[in-house]
């Protein structure tokens, strides 16, 4: 059974922070979304801000997708946005000012690695890892975490429009998977970008959103996320998965098996997770479900078939994933893959 990961992306902040409450509501930005990637297709909200001031966890829309540090009462106080694996963050996403400001804090040289292999005692301090602040008047910053190392191309001190690059998304600091950690602070409290500083409409992100309107609406409110998927000639495997090993994979006809393969943030206790594999001419080869028994942050699962002797008909193969949950309205959620085999 998969132990329950942590995704801790909590900020040791470039400046220091105290628990949320109201903040004033005067003269607040309006922010530009901070990553140039598509919603939904090439990054995806994987944590938002921890409502809920005790044990547990309520995101702004009143569910499950934010999380407490493990072993404390620690709320998550950003907006997390993922990127699909390794190979995207190498080719580079670019992270950008949401608002236009004055840069008054920046760190660079903090490694990209996955912090359960660097231990946790090598970001100490550093657990934004390389990072950027932005200052944009009347008491508002942002900070941007995680960046590639090497990557922040602005100083402190320098004035920065919205849209400007800041650098590119990473996987440095407290973290273990690429992506943005996108914090919102009025004064020394943080405030959650979708709700603003006061949430106006109970399990929505209301009219106090301080995303502009026109990217609010680009930004459509899912608990779950089938972020990656593909195929693989073996059991796969999620190390080369998130390191984009089997991306424009091409199989042969000898290949040992045909395996379809997904990776999902915050999946639950219950959730029917079916994997469907229809080969050329339209016969449908594999059609299995499981039923996944606990809750997890991030989880990873595939389902596949063997060669036994002969070979694969060549052609195109496509595959589903799809997740269904009781009670959830957003349910299902379905990720599409295909492969050809020559």
């Amino acid at each position: 059974m998969m132990k329950r990961i942590y995704l801790i992306t909590m900020t040791a902040a470039l400046f220091a922070f105290v628990p949320a409450g109201r903040a004033a509501t005067q003269n607040a930005p309006s922010f530009d979304f901070p990553v140039r990637c598509e919603w939904g297709k090439t990054c995806w909200p994987v944590n938002y801000v921890d409502h809920d001031p005790g044990k547990g966890i309520r995101d702004y829309a009143c569910g499950i997708a934010t999380y407490n540090a493990p072993g404390r009462v620690m709320a998550h106080k950003g907006t997390d946005i993922a990127i699909r694996d390794l190979a995207a963050m190498r080719r580079g996403v670019q992270v950008l000012a949401a608002a236009a400001g004055r840069v008054v804090g920046v760190r660079d040289g903090v490694r990209d690695v996955d912090v359960t292999i660097a231990g946790y005692g090598s970001v100490k301090g550093r657990e934004c890892g390389n990072g950027v602040v932005i200052a944009h008047g009347n008491k508002w910053r942002t900070q941007y975490c995680h960046m590639r190392r090497g990557s922040v191309s602005v100083r402190k001190g320098q004035t920065v429009a919205a849209g400007q690059v800041l650098g590119m998304v990473g996987m440095s600091g407290l973290t273990q998977f690429p992506h943005l950690h996108f914090q919102v602070f009025h004064g020394r409290q943080y405030v959650d970008p979708f709700t603003g500083p006061e949430q106006k409409t109970p399990c929505m992100a209301g009219n106090g959103s301080l995303w502009k309107k026109k990217v609010l609406v680009r930004l459509p409110y899912r608990p779950t996320a089938l972020y990656n998927a593909g195929f693989a000639g073996e059991n796969a495997s999620p190390v080369k998965a998130r390191a984009g090993a089997y991306n424009g994979l091409v199989l042969t006809r000898l290949a040992p098996a045909v395996v379809l393969w997904v990776d999902i943030f915050n999946i639950r206790k219950g959730d029917r997770l079916t994997f469907t594999i229809t080969a050329p001419g339209g016969r449908r080869i594999l059609d299995n479900a499981v039923s996944i028994g606990r809750n997890a942050t991030r989880k990873f699962r595939f389902l596949g078939l063997l060669r036994k002797g002969g070979v694969w008909p060549v052609g195109l193969y496509k595959g589903e994933v799809r997740l269904e949950r009781q009670g959830d309205p957003f349910s299902p959620y379905v990720v599409k893959r295909e492969v050809s085999l020559k």
